[in-house]
Order: C-alpha cells, then structure tokens, then sequence
C-alpha cells in the first residue's frame, strides 16, 4: 500500500486508529520506529519548534521544507495540520499540489479566519462562511495529483461555542463539499459534546478527534462512538520542552554533566536512528582509496 492509501485507511475504517505528533525529521522517525501507522505534522508544534506562535508566522512554504525533511527520513504518511489553508481557494489549491509533489499523504483544514488563532486561546473565535469554506476543500480534492491524498475538513463550531447544531451543519456541509473526513474539536475538559457529536453525525462521515484536553475520557469511549482515529497533538514536542528545561537546570546547577548521561540518549542512538551504519559501507565503496 501506498503512504497515501495508508493514511486514507486511518482516517476513514470503522476500527480506531491512532495519529502521533511529530515537528521535524527527528520526532518523526522517532513516531515512526514507536510503531505509529501515521504522523499529523503539527501545526502548533512546528511553528513553535521555529520560535514562532502558532498564529500563521511561520510560512507555508517554510512549514513546506520541514516536511520535506520529515517525510524524507520515514516511510509511513504524514498529514498536515494545514491551519485555515493559509489563504482563500487558491492558496489552498497551490498548497495541495505542492504536498503532492513532496510526498505527504493529506491535510487538515480548519474553518477559521486566517491568519488563524490557536484553538486554545480565547473564546467565540469567527468561523469562516461556510460556502466560501465548502469552496476551498472543493479546490483542495480538485488540485490533488495524488489519488489517494486525504482532505480533512475541520470543525471549529464547539470551539467557538457555537455548538453541536451549528457543528452538525457544517460537518455535512464539508463531507458532501468533497471533505474525505470530518475532525471535531473541542476544549472541554469532558467529552460530552463530542459524544454527543458523534451520536448524531451521520453514520457514513468519517470522523478524527484531538482529546487534547478531555484526555482523561478511556479510549474505548471513542473506540465504540463512531471515531476513526484519534490524533496525539502535541505530546512530543510537549515532552521535549520539560525534558530540555530540566537538563538544561541540571547541567547549569552542577556545571558537570556526569549526573544527566543516565537520563538521555547515548551517542548510538543517535547514530542509529539515521543509519550512519550505512554511510561507513558507501564510502568504502564509492571514495577512492588514497
């Protein structure tokens, strides 16, 4: 199967899969030898690995690089956290050619303003007109060279408190607009109103969610409600700054690094991770002798 085709299945059977964050080629390799079937390049992670809010500051052309270096070091898709679209129909169109080419596998849209506001900041954030929305995923499937390549249409109704009517009415919207499958998102600390969702929403719509932060909900809940898959948003990066802030005190405070060796990767691993193995053996055969 292709990177594509296995993305699709994640994204669309009946039976839960599960999509791990990743922001660069490293987390990416490691989500990948983790045993993860997919990686959602986040789009909150990336911008924030760049040093910039997750708020369009960082281009799409150079989120674009990033996963050219992310798909390059795997085998197993990748599907963008696509902000808005970075612009009307016509970005979006351009950005889905440009995934194609690069061999990622889909891209999440959501039904924002751009330049866009992170999900978890602030209350009643505007919601794009739904026609002018429907629009850009129409352009989205048009643009596609990828048979396979997924677009998710992402439903930002609860997050503005709008609520599950209005969130029902745009996920059929962008499901027959062409959408492959729906993610609904939420900040609630419970998982009511994405059950809820997920009980009324239309048994054929795939549907992806982020529990980012209705986590302590048991992953059968999700498993026997109608959910597709599941996406681990920001874990990796998340565990980097606390493990980074906390060797970083260590060394500071002892001025040794004697006490940290245990706690990190050796060497090795590194090495290991990207096959320098390899490079030794192509020397030898393609260096000359001197």
């Amino acid at each position: 199967m292709s990177r594509s085709s296995v993305l699709r299945e994640c994204l669309t059977s009946r039976h839960l899969d599960f999509l791990m964050e990743a922001h660069n080629a490293l987390s990416a390799r490691i989500v990948q030898e983790s045993g993860f079937k997919a990686i959602w390049a986040s789009g909150l992670t990336i911008s924030t690995s760049l040093g910039v809010r997750d708020s369009n500051e960082a281009s799409w052309t150079q989120v674009l690089e990033i996963l050219e270096f992310m798909a390059d070091s795997t085998t197993i898709p990748i599907l963008l956290d696509g902000d808005t679209g970075y612009g009307n129909f016509n970005n979006v169109r351009r950005l889905v050619k440009k995934l194609c080419q690069r061999n990622i596998s889909g891209v999440c849209i959501e039904d924002k303003i751009f330049p866009k506001t992170n999900s978890f900041i602030g209350d009643n954030q505007p919601l794009a007109n739904i026609e002018e929305f429907c629009g850009k995923l129409k352009a989205a499937k048009d643009s596609q060279t990828d048979t396979d390549f997924t677009v998710v249409a992402r439903v930002e109704a609860l997050i503005s408190g709008a609520g599950v009517e209005e969130a029902l009415k745009r996920a059929t919207a962008y499901y027959r607009a062409g959408a492959d499958a729906i993610l609904i998102h939420s900040k609630r600390s419970t998982a009511d109103e994405i059950l809820e969702f997920a009980a009324r929403c239309p048994r054929e719509i795939p549907l992806v969610i982020i529990p980012t932060k209705y986590y302590k909900t048991p992953t059968n809940v999700f498993r026997e409600s109608n959910i597709s898959a599941i996406i681990w948003a920001n874990h990796n990066l998340r565990a980097c700054i606390s493990t980074m802030k906390k060797i970083c005190s260590l060394i500071q405070k002892e001025e040794s690094i004697h006490k940290v060796e245990h706690e990190i990767a050796t060497l090795d691993e590194i090495f290991s991770l990207f096959d320098y193995e390899e490079l030794s053996k192509s020397e030898e055969k393609y260096l000359p002798n001197v």
